[in-house]
């Protein structure tokens, strides 16, 4: 769920808001989907950003009525919103754009199933992506993240994925910790880099306000204002899964990633990724979206390899049952 705060600055709360709020319900009925709430001069609009820029819109054009005039009843509303109906119902196809990349190319949903991800981190603080290679769940969920914190809804992004291959026992690699990590994390650098131009994203890793690092170093924390993604979620043992989605703090969202059909956890371990999705099934603010072959966006021939590897292991399986 997306969250902007609006500080009401010289207005009369009563003019502005009317007798016993009756300005905000009516706003609220116009956005059924978004949540109002009214402290003192502040307002907290929580809910999709597609409504949240339009509630946005409609409180800068009511703001500058009031200032004009010191006072806005339901009909400046009414007025407001029919006026701008039809440059909305426009306008919804550009809301599909995430952001754009540093190429100047539109980041969008390609797939039913891309857009149920990105509609399912809109409404939720926590998000599980699933699906095979290449489904762009990683990408999606690195351009969400951007986008969270160039509109400032998030101050820090903080990707985490679990070096298998290394056991999470990174002590014996060459080199400083981004050295020892780096090759795990390789595929969330190359979204982010087509994302954040070079220089910008070298400030935001100085500064902290883009961190990776393994798993093992999430422990004790807790992680504020922040936008979390793990990755190859599938990877993480139970006790891992446990502790780094406890991390999750005030003001934060999380999306973890994952494919079932590709863990490289020992034989006999189980996957934290698929423990966590039997127990918090059902959980309001937790939102599960399944990513399948025909939502692969690389070379086409990776949709028939995908199948072909299915296929196989379908029939493997049952050779082994008979």
């Amino acid at each position: 769920m997306v969250e902007k705060v609006i500080q009401l600055e010289d207005v009369s709360l009563v003019d502005f808001f009317g007798a016993e709020n009756s300005n905000l319900r009516h706003i609220a009925q116009a956005f059924p989907h978004t949540k109002i709430i009214s402290r003192g001069s502040e307002l907290r609009i929580q809910g999709n950003n597609a409504e949240i820029v339009r509630i946005n819109e409609l409180i800068n054009g009511l703001l500058e009525y009031y200032n004009k005039f010191g006072k806005v009843t339901p009909d400046n509303i009414e007025a407001y919103l029919n006026e701008h109906k039809d440059e909305w119902a426009i306008r919804k196809d550009a809301d599909e754009t995430i952001l754009y990349g540093v190429r100047g190319e539109a980041i969008k949903p390609r797939t039913a199933n891309q857009r149920k991800l990105v509609e399912a981190a809109m409404n939720n603080d926590m998000v599980f992506a699933l699906g095979p290679a290449g489904t762009g769940k990683t990408f999606l969920a690195v351009a969400l993240a951007v986008r969270a914190l160039k509109n400032k809804q998030v101050k820090k992004i903080v990707i985490t994925r679990p070096a298998v291959e290394a056991g999470e026992n990174l002590g014996f690699l060459p080199g400083d910790l981004k050295e020892k990590i780096d090759p795990y994390l390789r595929p969330v650098y190359d979204a982010l880099e087509d994302l954040i131009p070079a220089e910008k994203l070298k400030f935001y890793q100085e500064r902290n306000i883009i961190e990776i690092a393994p798993i093992a170093f999430m422990r004790g924390r807790t992680l504020n204002h922040a936008f979390i993604l793990i990755d190859e979620a599938q990877n993480t043992t139970a006790m891992q899964m446990k502790m780094i989605l406890t991390r999750l703090g005030p003001h934060s969202q999380m999306i973890i990633t994952g494919d079932r059909s590709q863990i490289d956890l020992p034989r006999k371990q189980r996957s934290g990724l698929v423990e966590a999705l039997k127990i918090l099934q059902g959980i309001e603010g937790i939102g599960i979206v399944e990513l399948h072959e025909r939502d692969v966006v690389r070379h086409k021939l990776v949709k028939k390899i995908i199948a072909a590897y299915d296929r196989y292991e379908k029939k493997s399986d049952e050779e082994e049952t008979d």
